[in-house]
């Protein structure tokens, strides 16, 4: 039985690795209700000013519609995208359009940000 235990530590090795890969390649975000959400429930939206894949929110805007931030090894992935913010920090993008939460939606499920001004509306999937 003892010769078997190298083989029993590998196997072992290799199932948490790939459980670690598999959570590093979730995605940013999950869709309920027909809309993407964060994974605290918050609604996630698009800014109809963005464009060529690159946020036009920052500043003042930014402060009150906080962008999907990726982290510095985050890696794109199928409909999921990275852009560069004009600070230099990166942000997740769906179908090439930058993702924001707006802080005016207090609770998971809020979405008040939702044709604000005509040019923010709800992430759908």
């Amino acid at each position: 039985m003892r010769k078997n235990l190298p083989l029993f530590h590998a196997a072992a090795a290799a199932a948490a690795l790939f459980a670690a890969f598999a959570c590093a390649a979730a995605e940013p975000a999950q869709s309920k209700d027909g809309v993407l959400v964060t994974s605290s429930g918050k609604t996630l939206y698009t800014f109809d000013k963005d464009a060529d894949g690159k946020s036009a929110c920052n500043g003042p805007c930014a402060a009150n519609w906080p962008p999907l931030m990726a982290e510095a090894s985050a890696k794109a992935e199928g409909a999921w995208s990275i852009v560069t913010r004009d600070d230099g920090s990166k942000q997740w993008a769906y179908q090439g359009k930058p993702l924001y939460t707006f802080l005016k939606d207090e609770k998971a499920g809020d979405r008040v940000g939702d044709g604000f001004k005509n040019v923010w509306h709800v992430a759908k999937p």
